[in-house]
């Protein structure tokens, strides 16, 4: 039952994180906080499966880097946009 709950809780968190990125468009950094969620939600799966059927969780090394890196990668395109923009609303620029 307490394995149930959990992965239930795993799941509504991807949802709600998966309806923050598609409501709040407006802010970059609202976008970048809701993807992150999603990621720390699916990490939460991962660790739940790998610990159900007892695999190595050597793969969530790999994954937590590659989280990292787009992470990091979000920060830096956030701060680009800030600077030469001067906020992160995505109307203030024109993309043409």
């Amino acid at each position: 039952m307490m394995i149930m709950n959990m992965w239930m809780l795993i799941i509504i968190m991807f949802i709600v994180g998966n309806m923050i990125f598609v409501s709040k468009h407006k802010h970059l950094l609202i976008v970048l906080l809701s993807l992150e969620f999603m990621v720390l939600s699916v990490y939460f799966l991962l660790v739940m499966m790998f610990m159900y059927i007892d695999y190595d969780m050597y793969m969530l090394m790999v994954f937590l880097v590659f989280s990292v890196c787009e992470g990091a990668l979000g920060l830096s395109i956030l701060v680009s946009m800030i600077r030469t923009y001067g906020n992160d609303y995505f109307q203030s620029f024109n993309l043409l």
